[in-house]
């Protein structure tokens, strides 16, 4: 086996065409196919099978695959190594939390370990996160979740190796305007919120799922878009919306917002990252900044 195969057998595996792997790897597709042959003679087995979503892989593909992975990440740590390369992690994050959890991560990170260099991928989705993580494009990610498994707030967890450990907890708050009929009420329910507008962004948003958990049925889901656009429909009295505390905190110190007498669970502050890799060298290194507070046993 050659890393070049190994590396075009990776892309065709992640983009599931010749064409998409070739454009990803700045090949002829035929390159692509002559070096997937080419591995499968020397393998003695098909990688691949073809579906309707385009190139699967068989079983000994899905064996070689997790090998690729390991031999690939560690062709390109011993090159790092040999010409003198600082190290270089790449953490994601959502949008949601890069702008508040992630630089107290940063920086613990740069006083604990000034030679590594973190590269911080944001995005809107959590599936693209932890299918980053999965594939090896991401050493680790930051997203919300809650419950005792990964993906306990109710989106799918992928297939593969994934853990994870909870970091901070991040409270909720059920905002409204200052006129609201429920804004003076004390001890309110979740029947009490029956009708009511609740500002939304999408199904996938981690907000929308704690509402389904936490609030139920009951509020007539209204979407108005991402966080920035539900706080401010909120302060404009067009209905409630829940979110994180840290992103409505300057609207209830002004009093453009109340929180209302809720009991709300908070969610998880959670990392995720490959467990087969965690003898990354450096990988360990954020994992403890992120969770200087957590004992070292814990992990």
């Amino acid at each position: 086996m050659e890393l070049r195969q190994l590396r075009t057998f990776e892309a065709v595996a992640r983009h599931r065409t010749v064409t998409d792997a070739a454009v990803a790897l700045d090949l002829a597709p035929s390159s692509v196919s002559q070096q997937i042959r080419t591995l499968e003679v020397a393998l003695g087995e098909a990688l691949f099978v073809r579906g309707p979503k385009g190139m699967g892989l068989t079983a000994a593909g899905r064996r070689l695959r997790p090998w690729a992975r390991s031999l690939l990440a560690q062709a390109e740590r011993a090159v790092r190594e040999v010409r003198g390369e600082r190290r270089l992690l790449r953490l994601g994050a959502l949008e949601t939390i890069a702008g508040s959890h992630v630089p107290q991560v940063l920086a613990r990170l740069a006083e604990r370990r000034p030679d590594i260099d973190v590269e911080v991928h944001s995005d809107r989705a959590r599936d693209g996160l932890l299918s980053d993580v999965t594939e090896g494009r991401l050493e680790a990610a930051l997203l919300l979740d809650s419950g005792s498994d990964l993906g306990g707030l109710g989106f799918p967890a992928p297939a593969g190796p994934l853990a994870f450990l909870d970091l901070d907890p991040v409270p909720l708050t059920l905002v409204a305007a200052p006129g609201h009929r429920l804004a003076a009420r004390t001890e309110l329910t979740s029947a009490d919120l029956h009708g009511e507008r609740l500002l939304v962004n999408v199904p996938e948003c981690s907000f929308w799922m704690a509402g389904d958990r936490i609030l139920g049925p009951g509020p007539k889901r209204v979407r108005a878009g991402g966080v920035p656009v539900m706080r401010a429909w909120a302060e404009h009295g067009l209905g409630i919306t829940l979110l994180p505390r840290f992103a409505v905190a300057d609207g209830l110190h002004s009093g453009a917002l109340v929180a209302l007498d809720l009991p709300l669970p908070d969610l998880s502050l959670r990392l995720v990252w490959r467990e087969d890799q965690e003898a990354l060298p450096g990988l360990r290194d954020i994992l403890y900044a992120a969770v200087a507070a957590v004992p070292s046993g814990e992990l």
